[in-house]
């Protein structure tokens, strides 16, 4: 990349940064102080950790849309904007049902395809693969740290605290896409990035992408109702108090990432990547299964989460992977939303399903309901065929008619190493599906109007 395209990455990156910060930073700690919250109730505390993926999912591609008619900076300033707004209103609410209100409200900012298609009007297509991975792997990114550095700022400023924090970051995002984020020339309908509804009812119908939507709805339904149990059970059963959870925390997370580096090297290197997923499930729940019979030991529950995170980290950074491999050339994009919406739902129910068990079986009924659903995961998980293991490719061709385009598709398609074409006329783009191991770069690069 250059170096502008490096800014433009960091710029971006920190954005959807600061945003998922403020959505993550309460899950560990926000079981332990709804309690102190007028009105409430554990169903109404799960709702209130699960609301933001229900607004969120339903908000993300109308906002996307949007900003291909009003432009991507407005409607992330304004999305930004909106997450600061339902910040405030959790920070200064007494009860429960306020920072409900202000959690659905910081989902309904939802800048995530619009920021992904600021990314794509911004930086060159043969550049553009390494922007979104590195966006993608910000989600991830903030989720660890946010395991680690909410419990200390609870312990410094309370819950509303980190909403009011929260808030402040969300108006410095702001000033990032003010100051520090180039505004496009022109904001282009880029496919690859875009959520074409027509293309989103099909993709939602292909088998092999449905099983990695149900694959990351469960993900986020375990991980989200772990975290109504596992605060509590840190503080009530094995005496560790909420601003020292991080302890648990910092330790547990580092093991873990260490743990599956070997593993996310032998998915991609070996080409291993359906057997690497269907070991992590295995893995996830063998930890469920572990809290659930060890949870009111220490050094069990620590274990267990070593290996919870491990399976975690391991199938968030393989499953959008899994995706770009199996969708559709030219429509990666409508794949990738339904994928993200089935996602933030996964977060919802994980709230309010986890508030059920915990109402109806206890805490540890959490751990059990969460090893259940890991066990359905695995049953279709298993019946995965292989991946393709073919990534996407986007060539710039300039000016292309109907009658060229046809030839173009068989020229391309008879590239050594390319698999798929798909061209646009209108767009004057070839978005393909190659094998970089026998890829001819200097084939297909004659064919680039660059």
């Amino acid at each position: 990349m250059t170096p502008g395209e490096r800014r433009i990455a960091m710029s971006l990156v920190s954005i959807i940064m600061v945003r998922m910060l403020g959505l993550f930073m309460i899950l560990p700690v926000f079981a332990d102080y709804a309690r102190e919250l007028n009105g409430y109730t554990v169903m109404l505390a799960g709702l209130a950790i699960g609301i933001y993926g229900l607004t969120q999912g339903i908000f993300q591609i109308p906002m996307g849309m949007l900003s291909d008619r009003v432009g991507r900076k407005p409607v992330i300033i304004a999305g930004l904007l909106v997450f600061a707004v339902g910040s405030v209103l959790a920070a200064v609410s007494e009860s429960i049902y306020g920072v409900i209100a202000g959690r659905a409200l910081q989902g309904v900012g939802a800048i995530a395809s619009a920021v992904m298609a600021l990314a794509a009007d911004l930086t060159r297509e043969e550049q553009r693969m390494k922007v979104m991975a590195l966006i993608g792997m910000s989600f991830g990114a903030s989720f660890v740290l946010a395991l680690i550095i909410g419990p200390l700022l609870h312990g410094w400023f309370g819950l509303s605290g980190i909403f009011w924090l929260t808030a402040g970051l969300a108006l410095l995002a702001v000033l990032i896409v003010l100051f520090r984020v180039p505004t496009p020339v022109m904001s282009s309908s880029h496919r690859d990035t875009r959520v074409e509804l027509g293309w989103f009812r099909k993709v939602v119908t292909e088998p092999q992408l449905i099983r990695l939507d149900i694959g990351v709805l469960i993900l986020h339904m375990i991980m989200t109702a772990t975290f109504m149990a596992v605060p509590l059970i840190l503080k009530s059963q094995l005496g560790l108090e909420t601003a020292s959870h991080w302890r648990v925390y910092l330790p547990v997370l580092l093991l873990s990432i260490v743990m599956i580096l070997p593993f996310i090297l032998l998915a991609e290197r070996k080409r291993l990547m359906k057997q690497v997923l269907v070991g992590s499930v295995i893995g996830l729940s063998l930890a469920c299964f572990g809290l659930f019979h060890w949870h009111q030991s220490l050094i069990g529950m620590v274990t267990m989460l070593v290996l919870f995170f491990a399976a975690f980290n391991l199938l968030e950074a393989s499953l959008p992977s899994l995706v770009a491999k199996s969708a559709p050339a030219a429509h990666k994009g409508a794949a990738m939303g339904a994928f993200s919406s089935s996602q933030f739902l996964g977060a919802f129910l994980g709230g309010v399903c986890g508030a059920v068990l915990i109402q109806n079986f206890g805490l540890e009924g959490v751990f059990l309901g969460n090893a259940l659903l890991a066990v359905v995961w695995l049953l279709v998980a298993v019946t995965m065929a292989q991946p393709s293991y073919l990534s996407s490719y986007t060539l710039q061709l300039g000016t292309v008619d109907e009658q060229s385009a046809h030839e173009l598709v068989m020229k391309l398609t008879a590239v050594k190493g390319v698999s798929e074409a798909v061209v646009i006329p209108e767009d004057g783009v070839a978005y393909l599906k190659v094998d970089k191991r026998e890829l001819d770069q200097e084939a297909l690069i004659a064919f680039s109007a660059s």
